[in-house]
């Protein structure tokens, strides 16, 4: 591991473009979703010259990125608690390392994949414990993702509406897990934290207060939360699926074709801006898996809302040092949930 004073990236804020509301976007024309590969080293094509060369460094980048995040052993759990009956139902929670005085802030971290059933709470496990040797509690969700087949191959993005019932029921319950699995846990400073698709489940399950009040997952009241800290997330549906972000992820989370643009203004997190809860967007200049322009897109949509969010871009950095413990970019992530938290 780098020692805790190791310089991080450059960080810059920045805006993209503006942008209407997500619902209308797709009212206009949305590109049709296709099967594609989520890499770069693919979606460039067989292109030459500068721009080819760009695209297979960029490629091979992310490749090198993706498998350092991804070399870390799994960190098993101080306890386990279930919020419901099935296998995936569970939270893991990591109690903070070395001697602690007094309650300390709890994060709730939601793990990415784009919602996929190959990815599980295993691999954000050492960024958990990441945040642990800091002096954070931890409570590491797990939900159910897409297990059946896409058409075109692979495996389909997420199951509706089981995913968004899973994290719904996961906070209402992790107040009162927390109390049992984790008594040195302040479930009164909670920061919700996630990466990539559970970047995009942070932000919405802190805005559940927002949706129409005869969704399932309404919550009546404002969430108490410290804020959210939601790392390369796709926070913007309507253009991550233009974007064909995750070979045709979100097409696929809110299908049928013909259900698209209502379950958009349900699980969209750009669509139920504002939300009145702190937010910060992390995301690095040089992610070819979410690109940043759809961190860019959510931050335009929420300061046109009267609801500015904090966006730090990371100069030199990908999709997935943001959850590596050991590069440099985790670092500043702790340092944004820890700013929120405490």
């Amino acid at each position: 591991m780098p020692d805790d004073e190791a310089d991080p990236p450059e960080a810059s804020g920045g805006r993209g473009g503006g942008a209407a509301r997500a619902a209308d976007r797709y009212a206009e024309g949305r590109t049709s979703a296709r099967p594609a590969p989520w890499k770069a080293e693919d979606a460039t094509g067989p292109g030459g010259g500068a721009a080819g060369e760009a695209g297979r460094a960029a490629a091979a980048r992310d490749a090198a990125e993706e498998s350092a995040a991804f070399a870390h052993r799994p960190v098993p759990p101080d306890a386990t608690a279930a919020y419901g009956c099935g296998s995936e139902q569970v939270i893991d929670f990591y109690a903070p390392r070395g001697a602690v005085e007094g309650p300390v802030p709890l994060v709730v971290a939601l793990h990415g994949g784009a919602w996929r059933a190959p990815y599980d709470r295993g691999h954000l496990s050492p960024f958990a414990d990441f945040l642990a040797r800091r002096g954070l509690a931890v409570a590491n969700v797990e939900y159910r993702r897409g297990a059946a087949a896409a058409p075109g191959g692979g495996l389909r993005a997420g199951r509706w509406p089981d995913t968004f019932d899973d994290v719904a029921a996961a906070l209402d319950a992790l107040p009162d897990l927390a109390r049992t699995a984790l008594p040195e846990a302040d479930v009164r400073r909670l920061v919700l934290t996630g990466h990539s698709a559970g970047g995009h489940l942070a932000l919405w399950g802190a805005a559940r207060h927002v949706l129409p009040k005869d969704s399932s997952w309404y919550a009546p009241t404002t969430p108490a939360l410290r804020g959210v800290v939601a790392l390369a997330p796709i926070a913007d549906l309507a253009l991550a699926d233009k974007l064909n972000v995750c070979a045709g992820a979100v097409c696929q989370l809110l299908s049928p074709r013909d259900e698209f643009p209502a379950r958009l203004r349900l699980a969209d997190p750009y669509s139920l801006l504002p939300t009145g809860i702190a937010t910060t967007l992390v995301h690095g200049r040089e992610d070819i898996v979410v690109p940043a322009a759809v961190s860019e897109s959510y931050a335009d949509a929420a300061a046109e809302a009267g609801e500015p969010v904090g966006l730090t871009l990371l100069d030199e950095v990908g999709h997935f040092p943001l959850i590596d413990p050991a590069a440099d970019a985790c670092a500043v992530v702790a340092e944004e949930i820890r700013q929120l938290a405490w």
